[in-house]
């Protein structure tokens, strides 16, 4: 009898993600976005290893070529290959990107689900959560930017200081729409009749949280990590863009467009690449969130 149950429950979470999967494939956007995006990782991440030019490789005897058929995005005012910048600063955007997004979505899921299911903690941690989005997020990460700055450098190094600095900034001003979102949806979930079942029998507030409201509200929280992907890679490229973000000879899109912005007029193919890796990386995301979100939502499925 246990064993037909499971087997039951297994093959209707099959079916479950199978349609959701039909679902996707049916929205076109998100499929686009879904292979443009997975094109970019795949460049970023073996790109650099298999093409002959390394990110730092100064040649002052080629600087400030046009693109070519060794050098298809030309060279930098150093000789460097733009290609080769393109593909390690991506590496770097989109790592911050992941990484921010995880702290992001850990810390929004938790005071989400917390403030939703203890209605004791409720008021308390929506005014928190109110507060750090009446915040200004900018000028707030520029301030943060410089007073941990040079502590963080000299303990880790330039580059790794940083990287922490930069995820850990992004991902501490971003959680807040995730929380808000989730809060709604276990709001409903906990008064659904399973929800109540479950307490009937003596569960647990902990069992019932990960055994029941979390996997009911993995739609909000699958969609809310595709768009904090692309918020971090934004505020990243607008940090370093500002000259704050990693070091200059660390690249990374926002970096390459700072740079640029000196030899605007001269060439302006500069700016073109790296606003064309982010654009194209961002707006992939979008419709990718978009299409799960339509996917995972019963409610809205074949509109």
């Amino acid at each position: 009898m246990t064993e037909n149950v499971q087997n039951s429950t297994f093959e209707t979470t099959n079916n479950k993600w199978l349609d959701v999967w039909n679902e996707f494939k049916n929205h076109k956007g998100a499929l686009a976005g879904a292979i443009i995006f997975a094109l970019i990782v795949i460049l970023v991440l073996i790109g650099p290893f298999v093409w002959p030019y390394e990110a730092n490789g100064i040649n002052i005897r080629i600087r400030n070529q046009g693109p070519s058929l060794a050098h298809p995005l030309g060279t930098d005012q150093l000789g460097r290959d733009t290609l080769a910048r393109i593909m390690a600063g991506g590496r770097t955007s989109i790592t911050v990107g992941l990484t921010a997004m995880l702290l992001s979505l850990f810390l929004g899921t938790l005071i989400g689900v917390v403030a939703g299911y203890f209605k004791k903690l409720d008021s308390a941690l929506m005014r928190f959560t109110d507060l750090f989005l009446s915040l200004p997020l900018l000028p707030l990460l520029l301030v943060m930017m410089l007073l941990f700055r040079e502590p963080l450098s000299t303990s880790f190094g330039p580059e790794k200081g940083m990287f922490i600095l930069i995820v850990v900034s992004i991902g501490i001003t971003s959680w807040m729409p995730t929380a808000r979102i989730v809060r709604g949806d276990v709001l409903a979930i906990k008064e659904r009749e399973f929800i109540l079942a479950a307490r009937s029998i003596g569960g647990t507030d902990t069992k019932i949280i990960f055994r029941h409201i979390l996997p009911n509200v993995l739609s909000p929280i699958m969609v809310s990590a595709t768009l904090g992907i692309a918020n971090a890679i934004i505020t990243e490229s607008a940090l370093s863009f500002l000259g704050l973000g990693f070091p200059p000879d660390f690249p990374t899109w926002g970096r390459l467009l700072n740079d640029a912005v000196d030899y605007l007029q001269q060439f302006p193919e500069r700016v073109f690449w790296p606003g064309l890796a982010i654009s194209l990386t961002v707006l992939s995301i979008n419709y990718l969130g978009d299409g799960l979100r339509d996917a995972l939502d019963p409610r809205i499925r074949g509109r």
